[in-house]
């Protein structure tokens, strides 16, 4: 018999040794936080209105921005944009109306929970009944009938009463309440504040192995909860007959909020995001991730991903609070900011 030689062995050590590293690295957490979640919205003083009278969100900033960087930024043409930053809690809301170009296309209508379009934020409240009297009191456009409660036959998420609405523009949210011994320890903190902050963003999603190669594989997002969501309150709460979603969850380093995706098996995941989706629809979503090295992420998703930008950009102004960014597709066309403080 022959025997191996020695430089096989050698080959196959130092192999061993490049895989490493490579490995180390694709789990390595990128991603720090999720700075902001923002939407386009079409009229920004109406907008400015409801999420502060009616959710209780408080302005922090608001700016006007243009110029060949912002072009670079979102993909687009001569634009100026009104971007206004608000605060519940310890997260924020970012409200983008853009001034031009003027051509704003709304929300496909009618909309459903199961499209890949969809996407929400989930706001947490201390009392869910005294919440949705808040709700009605204002007139806002329910999306469930009246709050939910998970039932205990889902372990993950049993005891958890959850109502889903839209605000002016359509864009969908989500009012969450968790019992104790669920969620986040802080929404169980004492206080005397109805609507407490924004626990997470979900998107709606074909494949939830896709998402994970995106978020937790070269983002390096952890991996958080799951639940497979089923029966009539799920229907009731999505406004969807026959609904039946598979729940998972991403975290970055600090947090909330986190990042969920919603793989709907029944009905099975719907219309896809449209091939010209643009920033200045108001179905346009961005999710702002703030990381260390925004050139390094962008070289690692260059080649299996979408970009909304022409390249990372530097914003020397510092209007929007971050220095560097990027606009990038995940896989099912929602828009992650990745950006650089």
């Amino acid at each position: 018999m022959k025997r191996p030689q020695p430089f096989l062995f050698l080959w196959i050590f130092v192999s061993l040794l490049l895989c490493v590293p490579a490995l180390h690295a694709q789990q390595t957490p990128l991603v720090q936080a999720v700075g902001a979640i923002g939407m386009t919205v079409s009229d920004m003083d109406r907008s400015v209105e409801f999420y502060s009278k009616v959710l209780s969100f408080k302005k922090i900033s608001d700016v006007e921005v243009d110029g060949p960087e912002y072009d670079r930024l979102w993909g687009l043409f001569g634009l100026r944009a009104r971007v206004v930053r608000m605060q519940l809690g310890g997260q924020t809301l970012e409200l983008i109306q853009f001034l031009a170009p003027p051509d704003v296309r709304p929300i496909p209508a009618p909309s459903y929970s199961n499209d890949l379009w969809f996407q929400h934020v989930a706001i947490i409240v201390r009392d869910m009944d005294e919440a949705w009297a808040h709700l009605r009191k204002h007139r806002v456009r329910q999306i469930s009938p009246r709050p939910q409660t998970i039932p205990q036959s889902n372990t993950a998420a049993a005891g958890i009463k959850a109502l889903k609405f839209r605000d002016p523009d359509g864009h969908n949210l989500e009012l969450l309440w968790f019992p104790e011994g669920k969620g986040n320890p802080v929404w169980h903190r004492s206080t005397a504040d109805l609507f407490l902050g924004i626990d997470h963003t979900a998107m709606t999603v074909r494949s939830t192995d896709n998402s994970l190669k995106f978020y937790r594989d070269a983002l390096g997002m952890a991996l958080g909860g799951s639940s497979l969501n089923v029966g009539t309150e799920q229907e009731h709460l999505d406004s969807l007959p026959g609904a039946r979603a598979r729940v998972t969850g991403v975290r970055p380093t600090a947090g909330p909020p986190g990042v969920e995706f919603l793989e709907y098996e029944l009905p099975a995941a719907g219309r896809a995001m449209p091939a010209d989706a643009r920033p200045t629809d108001l179905l346009h979503w961005q999710v702002t991730l703030v990381v260390g090295d925004a050139e390094a992420v962008a070289k690692l998703l260059r080649a299996n991903y979408m970009f909304v930008s022409a390249g990372v950009v530097t914003l020397r102004d510092g209007a929007l609070g971050f220095k560097k960014g990027v606009l990038v597709r995940d896989p099912d066309g929602h828009v992650m900011q990745v950006v650089e403080p």
